[in-house]
């Protein structure tokens, strides 16, 4: 018995063995989910930061220049 066939689901213990594409297609669709997450984290922070500075008093702002 292979190491790899103790430590993986039997999808992908299978395909040790017969050289099937289920790992392929698990790889790539954790490489989708881990995108989808990225971006949905850099969209809620893009979001928060337009939202912060369309609604920041100008006195608040570091740029403020009094005259």
């Amino acid at each position: 018995m292979n190491f790899f066939n103790i430590l993986a689901c039997p999808t992908c213990a299978s395909s040790f063995e017969a050289s099937g594409d289920s790992i392929g297609y698990s790889i790539f669709f954790l490489l989708i989910v881990i995108l989808a997450v990225l971006g949905g984290v850099a969209f809620f922070m893009t979001r928060i930061i337009r939202r912060e500075d369309n609604n920041l008093d100008p006195e608040l702002r570091d740029d403020y220049v009094s005259h």
